[in-house]
């Protein structure tokens, strides 16, 4: 899973591909750390999807973007616009259904 570094990186991936799932987290943060395996295992599931992560710490302005104020937040984006959002740690099943919400 790519480890989004800047604004410009992160544009390029939501241009580049059709399916994007992003996780919004900070290395602190305990219900992000949570939620890693459980992104990591539908990363697995479903090859069709770009999976990324934004560290809100080292990329404030990404996260400002979508007025992220908790973490972690998961967004989906299907053809570069949001299909689906959700926050804080969710168990497999329902991020199932927002990683479905970008395919």
């Amino acid at each position: 899973m790519q480890i989004i570094k800047n604004k410009a990186e992160y544009e390029q991936v939501l241009k580049d591909n059709k399916s994007v799932f992003v996780d919004f987290y900070a290395d602190w943060c305990g219900p992000c750390k949570m939620v890693a395996p459980v992104v990591e295992s539908l990363a697995g599931k479903h090859p069709g999807v770009t999976f990324v992560k934004v560290n809100v710490d080292n990329c404030p302005d990404i996260a400002e973007m979508y007025g992220i104020m908790s973490i972690p937040t998961m967004i989906a984006f299907k053809n570069g616009e949001i299909a689906a959002q959700t926050l804080g740690f969710q168990p497999e099943e329902s991020l199932e259904k927002i990683v479905k919400a970008a395919e």
